[in-house]
């Protein structure tokens, strides 16, 4: 599906890395997020590095950040949840920077901060 005609970040179709982290992250350089829009729904696969597989779902707001929820089998064999807040910000060359705020909602349930650049 093509980008509606006046969004303000469209995400369908990125390829994210993790290029920090902050807290009791499960993600590292090797985990690849891959996101799909739909309107202002958004999902996404990720696997690669500690995680087998996992999913996000989310919602883009107004400002363009996203509400999200999320979760992934990790190579423990665990079943882990959590929820993000994203803040994009767009570089000089057009690709993304997220700026995530978490909390794992399974586990520990500690709070933590990533980066995510586009690929």
């Amino acid at each position: 599906m093509a980008a509606p005609s006046n969004p303000m970040i469209w995400y369908g179709g990125r390829l994210f890395r993790p290029v920090k982290t902050a807290g009791q992250s499960e993600t590292n350089s090797e985990t690849i997020f891959k996101y799909s829009q739909k309107d202002a729904l958004v999902t996404a696969s990720y696997s690669g590095g500690d995680i087998r597989l996992g999913h996000l779902i989310g919602l883009v707001k107004k400002d363009g950040s996203l509400d999200m929820r999320y979760h992934h089998v990790n190579l423990s064999g665990e079943i882990m949840t959590g929820t993000c807040h994203t803040i994009p910000k767009i570089l000089e060359n057009g690709n993304l920077r997220l700026h995530e705020t978490w909390q794992w909602t399974s586990g520990s349930k500690t709070k933590g901060t990533s980066i995510l650049e586009e690929l």
